[in-house]
């Protein structure tokens, strides 16, 4: 693939060393003197050492006939440009980091894929594992929806029973799914039927409407902090 990056900051830099080191084609736009040259001497890769919002700088990287733009700068309304100069330039798939949740919907309205800050992002992994450390992973879906996997302890009320059986008895609800089994580390995950029993020590893959919050995983032998 052709690649245009703009920014070499804090997210730029990694995604120019996971996309250069992918074999990928690679052209990175950064501003600041200090960064270009850094990215120009630690990668395989064009940088052009100028301002991304100039349409004139994006058409010298390429972006008519790159596959893919991705925009990391720190600022949003950088970023918002960027994306416009190269959705007027064609690009096929232009990507940009929002740092600020409100723009989000600005982003999407001018047909951009966007990633949240992943600072941000990262806070919160950190937050989730102190505040539920039963969660092995999670993804947020949306507001409040959450994929997460969770070990199935022995006295959980669940353990021993098939999904019709925990169906039945109410400890799932609705709006809740257990998506992929994996036991004892072996083999592909099993996938869910009715009659499939829950086992002590499976990792579930779980998706729930609500989240993972204490009431949910409560059902999977993990009783915690409900405040």
């Amino acid at each position: 693939m052709y690649i245009v990056i703009v920014g070499a900051g804090d997210i730029g830099d990694p995604l120019i060393e996971i996309a250069t080191a992918g074999g990928n084609e690679v052209v990175v736009i950064e501003r600041d003197d200090e960064r270009a040259e850094r990215a120009s001497r630690n990668y395989d890769c064009l940088v052009i050492n100028d301002d991304a919002t100039s349409k004139e700088t994006l058409e010298e990287a390429g972006a008519d006939r790159a596959d893919a733009l991705v925009s990391t700068t720190d600022q949003d309304a950088t970023n918002v440009m960027v994306c416009l100069l190269a959705q007027e330039l064609e690009v096929p798939d232009v990507v940009s980091v929002v740092h600020n949740p409100e723009h989000m919907n600005l982003f999407r309205q001018i047909g951009v894929n966007t990633m949240q800050n992943p600072q941000r992002l990262i806070a919160e992994y950190l937050y989730r594992a102190v505040k539920r450390p039963s969660i092995v992973d999670f993804m947020r879906i949306g507001e409040e929806a959450e994929v997460f996997e969770i070990t199935v302890e022995p006295d959980a009320p669940i353990t021993g029973k098939t999904l019709r059986e925990a169906d039945e008895e109410e400890l799932l609800g609705e709006e809740m799914l257990v998506v992929a089994i994996e036991r004892n580390g072996e083999g592909p995950p099993v996938t869910p039927r009715g009659d499939t029993t829950i086992e002590a020590g499976d990792l579930l893959t779980v998706y729930s409407s609500e989240g993972a919050t204490p009431d949910v995983t409560d059902i999977f032998g993990h009783a915690e902090d409900h405040s």
